[in-house]
């Protein structure tokens, strides 16, 4: 692969963004406060660390626990509540009701534009892609290759009546054969209602980037999922900012809040929370019960791969947070006391 292929495929009329308060003259899209770009000298230092900084325990030295599930086992999930499964990362698939949906669906072998180099998956998805039922929707957060995947969304493509995503990002899956007709872009603030589910693009601190010359050209989000039976939160990626608060005050109490924790570093603070920072962002805003996501699949950073696991458990018993870490493929359905119980202390990764 050459490098001008890792080039993201660009919107040449930015027209319809020109109304976008996180669009700017550049032609950028940008956070809601200034945020240090990563610096010549700063990637020099993240790169020398790379070299020769020890690192331990960033990837389990056996096969992480999974619960494999199938076609047949979702479908027998309640049709009038909310089921959450962990499919890896920040993979999640939710039965809504009666509707399934996806978000930041990664089934590849790595995260990495390349098959042969790459952060290469901790385990296999609990369910193939051939194996998942009628689609709803796919929510993506951004474009980052652990969060919008070229080989899943094509694998998708047919199975999946909606793609919603943030600004300027459907020019990247048009490119790759999904009928135009199924995309939806939005802006922060803006929602779309699908049958029974709103969805709602709230901010994020974060960035954009596929390739070397396109950084920052399509948005990134969080999202609000409102469905008949549940109020839930997802962070895509993002540092800890004001915007928790705002969103909580507006969209909250949620009944669930899914939060990035993992691959955190000093280096990149202000784009990636910490556990503790996670937490804080929990309480802004107003969740019920927190699933920390964005870890367990992939090593993306210099801690050790169950630091964020065991971090959060420490400071959920020290703040009185219900937090929820289940298996992989577990099923984990609100308002179903056995099955909420069921994914608490598990302490899988041990």
């Amino acid at each position: 692969m050459t490098i001008s292929s890792l080039n993201a495929v660009t919107v040449e009329n930015d027209a319809p963004y020109l109304t976008s308060s996180q669009y700017n003259a550049a032609g950028k899209f940008t956070n809601q406060k200034m945020v240090d770009e990563f610096s010549f000298s700063r990637l020099f230092r993240i790169v020398k660390r790379s070299l020769f900084e020890k690192k331990q325990n960033t990837a389990p030295d056996k096969l992480i626990p999974l619960e494999s599930i199938s076609d047949t086992q979702l479908e027998q999930l309640p049709s009038d509540k909310t089921s959450i499964i962990r499919l890896g990362h920040s993979t999640i698939l939710l039965k809504l009701d009666k509707q399934f949906w996806l978000i930041d669906p990664v089934f590849s072998e790595r995260a990495s534009p390349f098959s042969f180099m790459g952060p290469k998956r901790f385990h296999q998805p609990p369910i193939s892609i051939n194996d998942l039922p009628e689609i709803d929707g796919v929510i993506i957060s951004h474009n980052h290759y652990d969060h919008l995947d070229e080989y899943s969304i094509k694998q998708l493509a047919n199975k999946v009546k909606h793609f919603i995503m943030p600004l300027g990002n459907s020019a990247q899956v048009i490119d790759w054969g999904i009928n135009p007709d199924k995309v939806t872009e939005l802006d922060w603030w803006q929602s779309i209602q699908i049958e029974g589910t709103k969805i709602t693009a709230t901010p994020a601190q974060h960035f954009s980037g596929r390739g070397i010359s396109d950084r920052n050209k399509t948005l990134w989000s969080s999202w609000v999922i409102k469905s008949e039976s549940s109020n839930l939160f997802f962070s895509g990626d993002t540092g800890y900012f004001d915007g928790f608060k705002e969103i909580g005050n507006q969209y909250g109490p949620f009944d669930l809040t899914m939060l990035e924790t993992g691959a955190y570093d000093k280096d990149w603070s202000e784009v990636h929370m910490s556990p503790t920072e996670s937490a804080q962002a929990h309480k802004d805003l107003k969740g019920k019960k927190l699933l920390p996501i964005h870890n367990g699949t992939f090593d993306l950073a210099f801690h050790s791969w169950t630091d964020p696991f065991e971090q959060m458990v420490e400071i959920a018993n020290r703040d009185w947070i219900d937090l929820l870490t289940p298996k992989m493929g577990q099923v984990v359905t609100l308002n179903n006391d056995d099955s909420v119980d069921a994914a608490r202390d598990l302490f899988w990764w041990r």
